[in-house]
């Protein structure tokens, strides 16, 4: 069965990320992948990856430029307006839907989000004859909040041999290499507004004992490096965008994550599978995958709150890593990219037998 992944992702993001690890695996399950992305030179590395692993690449210009002739065709869009012309050149298709469905910003502001959301996407969605979304919370909302009527769940994978927890041996060298010395909580998230960095830079400030190492960038980079100098917080380092995630979050303590907004997080799947306690926001999406006291905690977004379970955290390392563990041990039983790819495979055979 030849299978259509159709994009409009001009850099990387999670989705595309998506693509990469989801696609090669779909082919070991016996179907035939493609995939198309704007010809942009920012998701260059996306586009090569798939290419190395034996997945055609149609790197388009405009989307008439796009093949046609697929048993199903699969879409994904960062822009509302890109599933207009999707469905123009393939009636068909299937949006994937790694959107965060809702984002819970205070003062009522998740109402205006979903006012957007039900305005701009919505209505592209209900006119499919199905979505496939990554998390079941999503799919939930989706049918209960937006009235779409049709609506698959694939939660999402992670590579557990990649994201991995450490030898003693190891860790001691990769603190050694990043110049870790104390506890050290990473986090790991695009510092755009719905993830917070406020409260992250917030909560270092009452916690001088702890170091706070900051992955990512974005349009309030600047901002939040600005912040940081006012409050004063030393023990607060701005990593930016980096390609050693893995080693990263074997060499760290715990990770934090006081997101306001998420479809299903794979940092926070990422830090799971490496064996790391997570601290974030008992939102949907975060709450579907840890069960608070079990895996890490889900804490509200209050710099105290934050603050004192990190706390907990640092002056009990046993505990930590037995939290670390159990959170480890969901992802192997729930979250591996091999039962993502098997669960896809099944909904996209569904979707091209007509059988919903």
């Amino acid at each position: 069965m030849r299978v259509l992944f159709l994009s409009d992702a001009k850099t990387v993001g999670g989705s595309e990320i998506y693509l990469r690890e989801i696609l090669p695996r779909l082919m070991d399950l016996g179907l035939k992948p493609e995939a198309a992305l704007p010809k942009a030179p920012g998701n260059e590395a996306i586009r090569r990856a798939l290419t190395n692993a034996g997945v055609p690449v149609h790197a388009y210009t405009q989307l008439a430029e796009v093949p046609k002739g697929f048993d199903v065709e699969v879409g994904s869009a960062w822009f509302p307006q890109s599933y207009k012309a999707f469905f123009q050149h393939f009636p068909r298709l299937i949006p994937l839907v790694h959107d965060q469905i809702e984002i819970f910003y205070p003062l009522g502001g998740r109402y205006l989000y979903r006012l957007g959301y039900r305005l701009l996407q919505a209505p592209k969605l209900r006119r499919a004859r199905g979505v496939i979304t990554v998390s079941h919370w999503a799919a939930r909302w989706l049918r209960e909040v937006h009235r779409v009527p049709k609506v698959f769940s694939v939660p999402n994978g992670v590579d557990t041999e990649r994201f991995r927890p450490p030898s003693s041996e190891e860790r001691s060298e990769l603190r050694h290499r990043f110049g870790f010395q104390r506890f050290s909580v990473l986090v790991p998230a695009r510092m755009s507004p719905e993830k917070n960095h406020l409260a992250v830079l917030l909560t270092a400030k009452l916690l001088p004992e702890l170091d706070f190492l900051l992955l990512g960038s974005g349009e309030l980079e600047g901002i939040w490096r600005k912040t940081a100098r006012l409050l004063s917080t030393k023990n607060v380092r701005f990593l930016g965008r980096k390609e050693n995630m893995p080693e990263l979050l074997r060499a760290a303590d715990a990770v934090l994550l006081p997101t306001l907004g998420e479809n299903q997080s794979l940092a926070t799947l990422e830090a799971m599978a490496s064996g790391l306690p997570v601290v974030t926001t008992p939102i949907p999406a975060q709450a579907e995958l840890i069960e608070d006291g079990v895996h890490g905690y889900l804490v509200p977004p209050n710099p105290v709150l934050l603050s004192q379970r990190l706390r907990e955290l640092a002056q009990n390392p046993p505990f930590a890593h037995r939290l670390g563990q159990q959170a480890r041990r969901r992802i192997l039983e729930e979250h591996t990219l091999h039962q993502t790819a098997a669960r896809l495979k099944d909904v996209l055979v569904t979707l091209q037998k007509g059988d919903l």
